[in-house]
């Protein structure tokens, strides 16, 4: 990280405020390398009688029909289009009855626990760990993870065989979250490797106003060709943004951020709501730079629009609670997460979902779909960070790479990948790109030339190989030097079958043949290997669905305080973790501009690339990325599994939408 500390009258001047001092920090996320966890026997004898709870997501009785409206909601030429339900209209359509509910709350009450509704489809379950045990047929154990750099220590309690859900339950269940407590999800945000020198001299292109590393949402606009909207008046007022996000934040970073930069805004815009009693104070380790770029990205592309931060712990039983409480609520008429990781890791949580083409259990998934259909339905629209481990996620999240050897504990197969959630169907997958420019790298201490210089010619694929020669220069192999396999997250998914809206798309691809995950005892932490063969030529979802700016070589700069070095303003950040809030903010815009919600982006998107619209005459509404790779996949004209459908044009597709609808 590169900050820039502020001195104390600078802070002063931006009108700073200062964050009561409070006791729990976040836990921090999941990082390669992190101290393993020890066990320190059933969870039982470590916590007495104290409770603890689940969450039970609750099945959708009408599924398949809610999927065929969502489908109709999106068809321009059908009777129902953009007639989008209210969050009551669905409850009485699709949720649970209150009758079913009770049967699920009178079962579980045998084993001793207790259930309260949260939402339409999800119960907190509560009772002593030998209740839960009982119930679902377990054993918890409970397990602390020691302290490692400058992360605090932290613990959890899991399971150590999968759940089975009481019989007279589990056809009502869609999925048991919450007996696996421990921290799941990266956030997807990068900066440059520390191993390359900054590119102190590098040139951006013209339509933007700073330099790369340190671009902010103007310049955005201007990339983009947000401005023509701006200059209509159309700035997000009345719409509301959502940031589902497992970190808190300092709200007055953002306030500066924008006041920086010269935006206007409404000096109480920002509205918190702590789901699952929230993910304690702000720190670097739990991934609170996370939610800040979100909220200013979001917020400054939009900055008429309100903003509600849906903050949650770092667990799976959270993230599900916490995409159920925003879109329960229903106030937010558009939501982003740029949090994640490779989908086939969702597999470990437990629930009595059989994925048919694994043959493993999932649950998560399955019950975020579920609430993702009915965010749809309901014409709010969400995106998520599309991942930044090029076309080898897994590889990525996991610091581990190939070749496997069954005498290198660290070591895994390499593994053609893709993250969740943006592999879901009913979400919008945000993808990263490169902009255009050079790049002059300092060789000495001294930053003097020869200068080695990348020469950016059109805006691509954001994927590192680009660095690789500079790395051999250094005397680096790619994954030394830190690049690999960094770049724009981009695959099929083999959890996810290919959605309506892909099908027959020239550039969609199948899951390729020969694709085995291995891996040595330190990823498993039991002693054992672990070995999955992924299904090949699966039509599964292609993602991502579109892309922005998002490599932190041609990057943007935050406002952050630090808990460690305070408030400063970093520089030099990238990732999609960018793209899926600045996607956000321009749904405000589009709401605004079209007088309403717009649903599922998909499938306007979709739509404009079947019929051969999108690339097409003096004001095309998305430019296909014709160059570049993540890794794998290339850079190509229409669809491809890297960049997706190319970058938007905001300008023109507000106006293909407005014919449109």
């Amino acid at each position: 990280m590169r900050m820039k500390v502020l001195q104390v009258l600078q802070i002063a001047a931006l009108a700073v405020l200062v964050w009561p001092v409070v006791a729990q920090a976040g836990v921090p996320y999941p990082v390669a390398g992190a101290t393993r966890a020890v066990d320190l026997g059933p969870l039982s004898a470590q916590s007495g009688t104290k409770p603890i709870s689940v969450t039970i997501a609750l099945s959708l009785p009408k599924l398949n029909e809610a999927e065929s409206l969502l489908k109709a909601l999106h068809t321009p030429q059908d009777p129902q289009f953009h007639q989008f339900l209210t969050a009551s209209q669905f409850v009485a359509r699709f949720a649970p009855t209150d009758s079913d509910v009770a049967k699920v709350v009178a079962s579980l009450a045998k084993y001793g626990l207790t259930a309260e509704r949260t939402s339409a489809t999800t119960l907190r379950v509560t009772g002593l760990p030998a209740d839960l045990e009982r119930t679902f047929a377990v054993s918890l154990h409970s397990y602390s993870v020691p302290a490692h750099g400058s992360a605090a220590a932290y613990s959890y309690h899991a399971p150590l065989s999968r759940p089975a859900v009481p019989a007279e339950i589990s056809s009502a269940v869609a999925a048991v979250v919450g007996l696996d407590s421990r921290p799941s999800l990266h956030p997807y945000h990068e900066v440059a490797p520390s191993k390359l020198p900054t590119a102190r001299l590098t040139v951006p292109p013209s339509t933007t106003g700073d330099a790369f590393g340190s671009l902010t949402v103007t310049d955005f606009a201007n990339q983009y060709d947000v401005e023509p909207l701006y200059q209509r008046g159309v700035l997000g007022t009345g719409r509301t943004i959502g940031i589902i996000t497992f970190a808190s934040l300092t709200p007055s970073d953002a306030y500066a951020y924008w006041k920086a930069i010269g935006l206007s805004v409404n000096p109480n815009r920002i509205k918190t709501v702590d789901v699952d009693g929230g993910p304690g104070a702000p720190s670097d380790d739990s991934g609170s730079i996370e939610t800040t770029l979100d909220v200013e990205q979001s917020g400054g592309v939009a900055p008429g629009a309100k903003v509600i931060v849906y903050q949650a712990p770092n667990t799976n039983q959270s993230f599900v609670d916490n995409f159920a409480v925003a879109i329960d609520a229903n106030v937010a008429d558009s939501l982003s997460v740029s949090w994640g990781e490779w989908e086939w890791l969702d597999n470990f949580e437990n629930s009595p979902v059989t994925d048919p083409f694994t043959g493993r259990t999932v649950g998560v998934t399955q019950a975020v779909h579920e609430l993702l259909v009915r965010a749809a339905i309901q014409g709010q629209t969400v995106y998520a960070a599309a991942g930044d481990g090029g076309a080898y996620e897994a590889n990525h999240d996991l610091g581990c790479f190939g070749p496997y050897s069954s005498s290198q504990p660290a070591s895994c197969s390499l593994t053609l990948s893709v993250g969740y959630p943006g592999t879901d169907t009913a979400i919008t997958a945000a993808g990263g790109t490169t902009l255009p420019g050079t790049q002059n790298y300092c060789l000495n201490a001294a930053c003097t030339p020869p200068y080695y210089s990348v020469v950016i010619e059109h805006e691509s694929v954001w994927g590192w190989d680009y660095l690789d020669g500079l790395c051999a220069t250094l005397g680096y192999t790619p994954v030394a030097c830190g690049i690999f396999p960094t770049g724009t997250g981009g695959g099929v998914s083999f959890m996810f079958d290919v959605p309506f809206y892909q099908r027959g798309l020239a550039g969609t691809q199948r899951t390729q043949s020969g694709q085995v995950f291995q891996a040595g005892s330190d990823f498993t932490g039991d002693g054992t290997d672990l070995y999955f063969a992924l299904p090949s030529k699966f039509s599964g979802r292609n993602v991502p669905d579109i892309s922005f700016n998002a490599d932190p070589d041609t990057g943007y700069e935050i406002y952050y305080t630090s808990n460690v070095y305070g408030f400063g303003i970093a520089t030099g950040y990238g990732g999609t973790s960018f793209v899926a809030p600045q996607l956000n903010g321009v749904s405000a815009l589009l709401g605004e501009y079209l007088h309403g919600r717009i649903g599922l982006l998909n499938y306007p998107l979709y739509d404009l690339a079947q019929d051969g619209r999108a690339y097409k005459g003096a004001a095309p509404a998305i430019h296909a990325v014709t160059e570049g790779d993540n890794w794998f996949y290339q850079g190509s004209r229409g669809y491809n599994p890297a960049a997706g459908l190319g970058t938007l044009d905001v300008s023109n597709f507000a106006d293909a939408l407005r014919r449109q609808f």
